[in-house]
């Protein structure tokens, strides 16, 4: 069988459609202080905890103090990613300058410039996988785990074929130099916490 452009829009638009009413169904189901998203078709629901948002509230000012006040930047938005019902929430998701929602409301992966997720104990093993294929899939030039159980962090950069070639690891208490990359930053962990 050969699958033509008009089969993959098609399929694209399936693929979003059922995402839509996944989510739907999930704003009205996800119970306060709980974070849900949708990996390779499966439902992912798992708790926020202090040390999560910590350690995000620290990535983020990190990447405002790098690019301003107005960088454009979100955490727990879904954004669609490649594969099968890819409807991801990243903890936190920095955007391409100008980027901007489509015709219905959907954030685009190809604005997408760097990701960051923090290991929750249920779904880590989503972030390790599923999650850093899907990243790598479309191009996102640098991807950060945070995993406060190891105490460690690994970036992902230089993504292409639809793996990343090039990875890193750090302790927490280290710092990540990020300034080989679009980010042109060094981020700090001396006071993310462990779990």
């Amino acid at each position: 069988m050969t699958i033509v452009e008009t089969d993959r829009i098609e399929m694209a638009d399936d693929n979003a459609r059922r995402l839509d009413e996944l989510f739907e169904l999930l704003e009205r189901m996800t119970p306060e202080g709980f974070k849900a998203e949708v990996v390779e078709g499966a439902v992912q629901m798992v708790p926020q905890r202090n040390v999560h948002w910590q350690i995000i509230r620290k990535i983020l000012r990190a990447l405002e103090n790098r690019f301003g006040e107005d960088v454009l930047v979100m955490s727990d938005v879904r954004v669609d990613f490649p594969g099968y019902e890819n409807g991801f929430c990243p903890d936190v998701a920095k955007f391409r300058d100008g980027a901007e929602p489509d015709a219905e409301g959907r954030w685009r992966h190809e604005d997408v410039e760097f990701v960051a997720e923090v290991i929750s104990r249920g779904t880590g093993a989503n972030d390790y996988g599923p999650k850093k294929t899907a990243y790598a899939k479309a191009g996102v030039p640098v991807y950060l785990i945070a995993d406060p159980y190891q105490g460690r962090c690994h970036s992902y950069t230089d993504p292409k074929d639809g793996e990343y070639r090039t990875e890193s690891r750090a302790d927490f208490g280290e710092q990540i130099p990020l300034t080989h990359t679009l980010l042109d930053l060094t981020l700090d962990t001396a006071k993310f916490p462990r779990d």
